[in-house]
């Protein structure tokens, strides 16, 4: 099948599924959307070319954007991690929501402690829990220990960096755009 079949198969799919959800026979979704039945029938059963005019007016009728319809980037299924041996870390992306306000989930693993010659600031917030381990984190002049089940959550305006202590740790974070940035990227 080429990717094209595949699309075109996928957006059929997905306005016929969309029209179940919604409990609509076809002469309902048709009605909404200025089609006939028929039409609708041989569009979504793909014995019919689908034209721009009517996907658009079938996604307005559906509540759902045209982008919603043909997208075929799915979500990953398999996470597969983000390796940086030299700073001890390795990281799963679990969300990500991309944009100034938006915000991005990740596992981070960390074996190493935290850099104290190399503290970070940036604007915004980090939270975090702890699955495993323990992690130091360095605020400024602090160190604070955060143990397995304890979560920590602080402005990243204060200068800090955070690592392992006594062995590797996990954490889940919440990162903002500028904490995604500085502490995925770096």
């Amino acid at each position: 099948m080429t990717q094209d079949a595949e699309v075109d198969a996928l957006v059929r799919a997905r306005i016929r599924g969309l029209r179940i959800a919604k409990g609509w026979s076809l002469d309902e979704l048709a009605a909404r959307c200025y089609l006939s039945p028929s039409t609708l029938s041989r569009i979504e059963t793909g014995h019919r070319r689908i034209g721009l005019d009517q996907l658009t007016a079938i996604a307005r009728a559906l509540g759902a954007s045209l982008d919603a319809l043909v997208e075929t980037a799915g979500d990953e299924v398999v996470i597969k991690p983000h390796h940086h041996p030299e700073r001890g870390i390795t990281t799963w992306v679990l969300n990500h929501e991309p944009g100034r306000q938006g915000m991005t989930v990740s596992r981070i693993r960390v074996t190493r402690p935290p850099e104290r010659d190399v503290l970070r600031v940036h604007p915004g917030r980090d939270w975090f829990t702890v699955l495993s381990g323990t992690v130091e984190l360095v605020l400024g002049e602090r160190t604070i220990l955060v143990e397995a089940g304890q979560a920590a959550a602080f402005s990243t305006m204060i200068p800090h960096a955070f690592g392992a202590r006594g062995g590797p740790a996990e954490v889940i974070a919440i990162l903002d755009h500028d904490g995604e940035r500085v502490h995925l990227d770096a």
